[in-house]
This record gives structure tokens, C-alpha cells and sequence, in this order.
């Protein structure tokens, strides 16, 4: 790895960028279980920080450190003035190129870039004269099964002057769809000379594992496979260290977690609106217990906190777990 890169990533595991999934919460949640990974901040837009530089998005604790701050757009000027700005808060500067989202794509950002090498160069190159941090560009095979430049595209952000790369490896059409093909990787891995980070259904020690032999990657980035479980990554950057597998978080373990979560949630946004946000976290926290769908559907309605910590305990005594 580069001197700078190699000093900023102590960890073969890191934590993924998901636009409305890796807040400060959830952020500062994972870090108590991983003390030297990387972190990533949810997807930041350029447009929207040249308007809105006061926002919980760049929300940071001295204990996030390493971080990296991603941001995506279509536009030089704005793009390095989004790297100008979170320059203060970042240990590196993270471009999106894979978004599949519609809304994103059809702004020209994300997996669009993939279809105007050019561009994203250009992107690049303005991000890399808006700081004096490591830039990163995260992509994925292409736009289409049709359109796999992704060797050629790494080749070029490389040359741009990415110091660094993650690449998710489906397709912009496939979203989320199939598996990823790690096997892909490693064609990306032996044709540049930065780092690359494997991601894409990471959801376990064992993946991690079989991810990093077929993809030669140089670590793995996690996104999907935290959620309900925020110590997966510090126990795969275990694993990944001793050889030692620690146990998965127990029920009584998940339960703690959620409520930790919701409670920061609270305190960063506000009862109301985060008991709405935190929403599309109880099905991962609650997954495989007795009567999970029924009291699923219950939960995701439910405004009252009171109500909820109703629901925790509920879950407990069904589950023949001790009161906390």
C-alpha cells in the first residue's frame, strides 16, 4: 500500500457506506466493537452540501478516527468544494460511483459515472485538488452485464489519482440481485497497483473469508451484514488477525444494541423522528426470534417509546431471557 493509505488503514475490515443506514449512531455503535477500522459516513451529495454545510451527516466523535467521508455528484466545482469542506472532519475522501438508486443515477452521479469515464476522472482530479487527504473511489462491474469496464475504469481512476478503490462487483442493473462475484475482483486486484477492498454479501466470518481467497482483495468493506449485528466487522478484524472466531452477539446482546441505537437515535434527531427512522432497523435486530414477524409488524408502527421498551421486554420473556 502508499505510505499515506498504508497509515490510515490498519484493517483488512471496514465498514461500508449506506445512504440512510451508517449515521453517526450507527457509526459510533460499531466503533466500540472495532477500535482500528475504517469507517464510512452514509453518501453526502455534493449539490446538497453546497447548500446545507450544517447538517448531522458530518456529525463526528475523536473516536471515529479512521474515516472516511463519502460524497457523490456529478459536478468538479461542487465536488471539490464538498472535499475543501470535509477536509476538517476526514481521514480520507470516498467518491460513490456505484449507487444503483434510480433517482441517483438519472442526476448523472453513482453508477452513472461509469458510462462517462471522462467525468469521473475529471471528479477525481477535482476532489484530489479540493484536499491533502487520501481519495478513494468506491464502483462496480459496470452499468450493465453488456458493460463491465471495470478493470479499465479502476485503470483510470487510478490514473486520475485514486489512492485507493472498493469495488461492490454486480452490475448497476443487477442492484442488489444475485450474488456478488468476488472471482471479479481479483481481475481488478492484478491489473491496478492501489489497494483494492472487496464488498458485497459479506455477512459473516466464513464470507469474509471465502470473499478475501477467491478476490485476492486487500480487505474486505462490510455494509449489509452490520445490520442487527454492529460487531461483525470487529470480529472478522479479529478473526482476521488471531485466527480466534468470536461468538455472535446473543439475543440478549441484540436486544441491548437496539435499544442503545434507538436511544442515540433519539438524542440526534429527536423522539419523533427517530422512532420513525430507526424503523428499518427492528426486523435485522429481531431476526430468527419467536413471533419476529408479528411483533415486527407491530413495532414498525409504533410511536411511543414507552411502548417500545414494552415490546423489548416483551421479546425477552417470550424468548426465556433474564429481565436486564
Amino acid at each position: 500500500m502508499q505510505n499515506s493509505v498504508k497509515n490510515l488503514i490498519k484493517s483488512k475490515v471496514s465498514l461500508a457506506p449506506m445512504a440512510g443506514i451508517t449515521d453517526y449512531v450507527l457509526r459510533s455503535l460499531v466503533r466500540e466493537y472495532s477500535p482500528n477500522t475504517l469507517l464510512t459516513t452514509e453518501m453526502i451529495s455534493s449539490e446538497f452540501l453546497a447548500q446545507n454545510v450544517q447538517t448531522e451527516i458530518t456529525k463526528l466523535d475523536n473516536t471515529h478516527h479512521p474515516i472516511s467521508y463519502q460524497i457523490c455528484g456529478h459536478k468538479p466545482h461542487l465536488m471539490k468544494y464538498s472535499s475543501e469542506y470535509l477536509t476538517q472532519f476526514a481521514d480520507m475522501i470516498d467518491i460513490n460511483m456505484g449507487c444503483p438508486v434510480n433517482k441517483v443515477v438519472k442526476g448523472q452521479d453513482g453508477s452513472a459515472l461509469m458510462r462517462n469515464p471522462r467525468l469521473a476522472q475529471d471528479l477525481v482530479k477535482a476532489v484530489k485538488e479540493g484536499t491533502n487527504k487520501p481519495v478513494s473511489v468506491k464502483f462496480r462491474l459496470g452499468y450493465t452485464q453488456d458493460e463491465m469496464n471495470f478493470v479499465e475504469f479502476g485503470q483510470q481512476m487510478q490514473e486520475a489519482g485514486a489512492e485507493f478503490i472498493t469495488l461492490h462487483p454486480r452490475t448497476r442493473s443487477q442492484f442488489y440481485s444475485g450474488q456478488a462475484d468476488w472471482l471479479k475482483i481479483k481481475e481488478l486486484k492484478h491489473n491496478v497497483d492501489i489497494p483494492v477492498f472487496a464488498n458485497g454479501d459479506i455477512i459473516s466470518i466464513e464470507s469474509a473469508e471465502k470473499c478475501l481467497e477467491q478476490s485476492d482483495a486487500d480487505g474486505v468493506a462490510i455494509g449489509r451484514g452490520i445490520l442487527g449485528d454492529p460487531t461483525l466487522i470487529g470480529r472478522i478484524a479479529h478473526y482476521l488477525n488471531t485466527g480466534e472466531k468470536l461468538p455472535a452477539p446473543s439475543l440478549e446482546d441484540k436486544l441491548r444494541m437496539m435499544k442503545k441505537h434507538l436511544d442515540g437515535e433519539i438524542e440526534l434527531r429527536g423522539e419523533k423522528v427517530a422512532i420513525k427512522f430507526f424503523r428499518k432497523f427492528y426486523p435485522y435486530y429481531i431476526a430468527g426470534i419467536r413471533n419476529a414477524s408479528k411483533i415486527r409488524s407491530v413495532m414498525v408502527l409504533e410511536e411511543n417509546y414507552s411502548k417500545i421498551l414494552e415490546y423489548i421486554e416483551y421479546i425477552r420473556k417470550e424468548n426465556d431471557l433474564v429481565k436486564l
